[in-house]
C-alpha cells in the first residue's frame, strides 16, 4: 500500500488559512493528493502558504473540481466524515482506525479506471457534508468528540484521519523478542530458589507463588535482557539478606 494512493478531498471550504492547514497536517503524514470542490481563484495563496509553512507544495499540486461527485469519482471508496448521525445519513459510522483499517484491506487501483485507492472527504467548516454530499461517499466516518463541543476544526479533522493511515502505512515493528513459557519458567524457579533460601516459604505455598509469577511474567512480555535482570536481583536480594544474618 502506498499513502500516494490517497485523496483528501475538501467541500468548498471556507478560509484560506485551514487549507493551508491541512496542507500541513497531511505533509506531516505523508499524503500529498489535496482535492479541492471549488476554484483556486476563490482563495488567497499567500494566506495558505503562511499556514502551509514548508507543505506550500500540496497546495500548489491540488487539484480543483465543480463538485464532490468529479472528485471521487475514480476513487475505489471515498469516506465522509461528519459528525451528524440523521434518519438521511449512513446507517452505520466507521471510526478513524476502522477507516484505516479498510484503506489498507482494498486491492491496488486497477489501471486508469481507478486512480486513487480511497478518498477522505471533509465538509465545509460551518455546515459539514451536507446529506447529498454524504450520499456520494461510500461510507461514513466519525471521530469521538465532546458531545457538547463535537465540531472539530478543519485541519484537526485532517490530522486525525491522516494519523490514522500513516500509521496504518507503517511497517509492523517488534522492538524486543519476548522469552518463551519455557524461558519464563527458568526465571520463575530463579525467584523461587531465592525466596527459599531466605524462607520465605516456611511451610508451603511455593507452587502457588511459581503460578502467580508464571502469569504475571507472561502477561508482560518479557524480554531476555528482563528475564536476566529480574534473576539477578532475586539473587543478590537473597543474597544480602542471608549475609544480615550471619
Amino acid at each position: 500500500m502506498n499513502l500516494a494512493d490517497i485523496v483528501i478531498v475538501l467541500c468548498n471550504p471556507a478560509e484560506s488559512g485551514n487549507i493551508g492547514a491541512v496542507c500541513r497536517a497531511m505533509k506531516n503524514m505523508e499524503l500529498s493528493r489535496l482535492r479541492i470542490v471549488g476554484k483556486r481563484s476563490d482563495y488567497d495563496g499567500e494566506t495558505v502558504k503562511t499556514r502551509a509553512v514548508h507543505s506550500y507544495d500540496v497546495w500548489e499540486n491540488a487539484e480543483f473540481y465543480s463538485d464532490l461527485e468529479s472528485a471521487v469519482n475514480d476513487c475505489a471508496f471515498a469516506a465522509g466524515t461528519t459528525r451528524r448521525h440523521g434518519q438521511k445519513r449512513k446507517g452505520f459510522y466507521l471510526l478513524p482506525e476502522e477507516f484505516a483499517q479498510k484503506v489498507f484491506s482494498l486491492p491496488p487501483p486497477a489501471g486508469a479506471v481507478c486512480k486513487a485507492r480511497a478518498a477522505a472527504v471533509f465538509g465545509n467548516e460551518r455546515t459539514g457534508l451536507t446529506d447529498e454530499e454524504l450520499n456520494l461517499c461510500s461510507a461514513a466516518v466519525t471521530i469521538p468528540a465532546n458531545p457538547a463541543e463535537g465540531s472539530l476544526n478543519l485541519s484537526h479533522a485532517v490530522q486525525i484521519i491522516a494519523y490514522e493511515l500513516y500509521r496504518k502505512a507503517l511497517p509492523a515493528q517488534c522492538t524486543y523478542e519476548p522469552v518463551p513459557l519455557g524461558r519464563l519458567k527458568q526465571t520463575v524457579a530463579v525467584v523461587s530458589d531465592s525466596l527459599q533460601r531466605i524462607g520465605f516459604f516456611t511451610l508451603a505455598g511455593r507452587n502457588d507463588a511459581e503460578r502467580f509469577w508464571l502469569s504475571v511474567f507472561a502477561r508482560a512480555g518479557l524480554s531476555e535482557t528482563e528475564a536476566s535482570r529480574i534473576e539477578k536481583i532475586f539473587v543478590k536480594a537473597a543474597t544480602l539478606a542471608l549475609k544480615k544474618r550471619e
